[in-house]
């Protein structure tokens, strides 16, 4: 089974662009190489920001690019998000005590999505009410897999202006919940715009790369009184990640869309090297 993980799609950052805006330009390429390419998915999970602002122009517009996707698509909310955008334009969405935050499941693999949404903070956040629902759901199931998805990470990866606090009481919450919990293959989540992976209270957790612009990788300290010139957002080309479940083991790949050579093809020429390749696992 393929998991597509898009996140941090930001559609309406530039609305008045002229004849379309970036952030939708690049959606429509990721779309397209998920939808075209031949790695087709299972299912898609959009981890949070998919628009800029939270308004519903902007989300009917995701999910009207999205409703080319010939497999379920499960909606998240970030923090430029807002709830009630993404439940008009998503509105099978499920929900748990007003928040989005819901379950799916799919060969044998147990899919939990959570809501990190305060609305009016950058940052994450993670209340009683959705760790008392996420610790019920682990211990439902203790012998299933289970994959979740948030959108905010609850880590310090040393991107300091974009780094939550280790101390903040929404990661203890979130610690305690998963803590000791063996079934979890895996953390991801998006919102840094760059591509992590650490572990976290023993569980592998992955930050998904953006849709919209990246952020420049620079691990210096930032003085917020002093501005000194240094790249905060790049060009660099939008990315995706493609979580491969075997019904045993989760492993996860990022690509890159942008255009790029072929050098080498499935020909003739290659088939005894592949053969050979084949031969050696025996």
């Amino acid at each position: 089974m393929l998991i597509a993980q898009l996140t941090d799609i930001h559609i309406g950052f530039e609305p008045d662009a002229k004849p379309e805006e970036l952030n939708r330009i690049r959606f429509r390429a990721t779309l397209a190489r998920v939808l075209d390419g031949p790695n087709r998915p299972d299912m898609l999970v959009a981890t949070g920001d998919m628009t800029d602002h939270g308004d519903h122009d902007s989300f009917l517009k995701t999910a009207e690019l999205l409703a080319a996707c010939p497999f379920p698509v499960l909606p998240m909310v970030g923090n430029h998000d807002s709830r009630e955008g993404l439940l008009a334009a998503f509105p099978d969405t499920p929900t748990n005590d007003g928040f989005v935050q819901y379950e799916a499941e799919k060969d044998g693999l147990r899919i939990l999505l959570l809501d990190t949404l305060e609305v009016g903070r950058h940052g994450g956040a993670f209340c009683e009410r959705r760790a008392a629902w996420l610790s019920d759901r682990l211990r439902e199931k203790p012998d299933q897999p289970t994959l979740i998805f948030m959108h905010h990470p609850p880590v310090v990866a040393g991107i300091d202006w974009m780094d939550p606090v280790m101390s903040e009481p929404w990661i203890a919450r979130f610690a305690e919940a998963v803590r000791g919990h063996k079934q979890i293959v895996g953390i991801h989540c998006g919102h840094l715009h760059r591509p992590i992976f650490t572990m976290f209270e023993g569980h592998p957790l992955g930050v998904t790369p953006s849709v919209a612009p990246l952020v420049a990788m620079d691990l210096r300290p930032i003085d917020p009184d002093t501005p000194d010139g240094r790249d905060l957002i790049t060009t660099e080309p939008p990315t995706y990640a493609l979580h491969r479940w075997d019904g045993t083991r989760l492993v996860t790949h990022y690509e890159r869309v942008s255009d790029w050579r072929v050098l080498a093809s499935y020909t003739p020429q290659l088939q005894g090297m592949i053969q050979h390749m084949f031969a050696e696992r025996s």
